[in-house]
């Protein structure tokens, strides 16, 4: 092994070491290191047949990571995208998660503005706002706040 490719594998070991990263975003640390994407993707190769870097477990771990601080998943999956993981990937993982967004959108609407519903329109819309931001789907937020309105 080269000395560069061995200077790149240890760097990305040692990034690895900290949290998990999507190929992508390793190719683009590297590079700002000063390393060229055609040295920097054969090593990049190299960990993924290792199973020491994996974009599958990346993308599982940051959707059960925001899901947790309360975000939904129009946000989680811009923001996986923004990180260069691909779309098949992102809707797999999203898929295969075991979310009830039901519950996840009542209970980040609950904890920001407490267990009553709203029944008058400006704090609905202020609440949707906020919701729409944590990135809840328009469909989510309705059923929410007519499954309040009907309780």
């Amino acid at each position: 092994m080269s000395e560069e490719r061995a200077e790149i594998r240890q760097c990305a070991l040692t990034l690895l070491a900290r949290r998990e990263h999507s190929s992508h975003e390793l190719l683009q640390k590297l590079k700002t290191r000063g390393y060229t994407a055609a040295a920097v993707s054969p090593v990049l190769q190299e960990l993924q047949h290792a199973g020491l870097q994996s974009d599958q477990r990346y993308t599982e771990d940051y959707i059960r990571s925001r899901v947790e601080r309360g975000y939904g998943p129009l946000r989680i999956a811009m923001e996986l995208r923004q990180r260069g993981v691909a779309e098949e990937q992102i809707s797999d993982c999203m898929e295969t998660c075991d979310v009830n967004w039901v519950e996840r959108i009542t209970a980040v609407r609950s904890k920001k503005f407490g267990p009553a519903v709203p029944a008058n329109y400006p704090a609905i819309m202020k609440q949707s706002g906020f919701l729409k931001y944590r990135g809840f789907s328009a469909d989510l937020i309705r059923k929410l706040f007519r499954q309040g309105i009907d309780d």
